[in-house]
């Protein structure tokens, strides 16, 4: 299992029966695809779909079903396409359940930075500060460290993409809750420690007498 697999497996057993769950681009399209089978969720995406499903087999891609990354994606029974202000209108008007994002970076205070690198030409915010604002959970999807450094720091060097600040934070190694207290380590994925999260986290981390190992089913 690679660490995009095991983020979007312990994801997807955040998502809540009967529930609208927006998915970002990139790593949290891939909860679709670990959704347990008595789960029943619509999908959306800001590009105008709600009942998303999973990627399609090989050859069997529909360039008008696409995510909003331009990904292609299958659609649920019962899904529908909807211009973007309505889909707009549903995430401002606070109707989405939860949304999963990935980050840049997410600081000792809960906000996610996620939609800029100064200096590079890298797409602007799109829909995510929309989300982080309008979501009523907020789950951050990122691997925890980018070329050996932390992407979970003590402030956010780069531009805050909303200053709520998210639910939970899923990464390869560990499950963290930012709380007003501080960022609490919940889960250590399975074969790493205390110790091994903390060294690889740049802001400090409160724990529990003993967290719970990871849980990917």
């Amino acid at each position: 299992m690679n660490d995009k697999e095991r983020i979007a497996r312990r994801v997807a057993l955040e998502v809540e029966r009967d529930t609208l769950v927006n998915l970002g681009i990139g790593l949290p399209s891939l909860v679709a695809n670990y959704l347990p089978d008595d789960v029943h969720v619509f999908f959306q995406a800001e590009n105008g779909v709600i009942g998303l499903g999973a990627r399609p087999p090989e050859g069997m891609e529909d360039p008008d079903l696409t995510d909003a990354g331009g990904g292609f994606v299958t659609a649920v029974p019962g899904a529908a396409s909807i211009d973007s202000a309505m889909s707009f209108g549903l995430i401002r008007g606070g109707h989405l359940d939860m949304t999963v994002l990935g980050g840049l970076q997410v600081d000792s205070h809960g906000h996610l930075a996620n939609w800029m690198v100064p200096g590079k030409m890298v797409p602007g915010m799109g829909g995510a500060m929309d989300l982080v604002a309008g979501a009523r959970k907020v789950v951050v999807a990122m691997v925890h460290t980018a070329k050996g450094a932390p992407k979970i720091v003590p402030d956010c060097t780069l531009p805050l993409t909303a200053l709520r600040r998210v639910d939970l934070i899923v990464t390869e190694m560990a499950v963290i809750e930012p709380t007003e207290d501080g960022l609490v380590l919940r889960e250590v994925a399975e074969g790493l420690s205390v110790d091994d999260v903390r060294a690889a986290t740049g802001a400090e981390l409160l724990v529990p007498v003993a967290p719970g190992q990871m849980r990917l089913a």
